[in-house]
């Protein structure tokens, strides 16, 4: 993941309304919800929620698909695990003598 999309989506995750509205997907799991179910679930202004979603969805972190007259929010998991990964990935590159842990490593 290149450095200008990990802050993108970071940033997007950075308020709180926009945070809610991710966790709420992740944890609709694959199937994700629909938008109105998301606006009850939340109590947000419907505007507010459209235009929270539309940030989510331009950074890649969720995709909305239509379902009959039915618009369904779903989180987008692999570019989840890409971020998460690419946060870890140097995780105590730089520290010689202990790991993240804060244990003592064979040197």
């Amino acid at each position: 993941m290149k450095l200008i999309d990990a802050a993108s989506r970071l940033e997007a995750l950075g308020n709180p309304t926009r945070l809610r509205i991710y966790r709420t997907l992740v944890r609709a799991g694959q199937s994700g919800m629909p938008v109105g179910r998301l606006q009850e679930k939340l109590k947000v202004a419907p505007s507010t929620l459209s235009h929270h979603v539309k940030s989510l969805v331009s950074v890649g972190l969720i995709r909305q698909v239509r379902e009959g007259t039915t618009l369904v929010c779903h989180a987008e998991y692999d570019t989840m695990r890409g971020l998460v990964d690419f946060l870890v990935a140097e995780c105590c590159a730089d520290e010689a003598t202990t790991g993240c842990n804060g244990r003592k490593t064979a040197a």
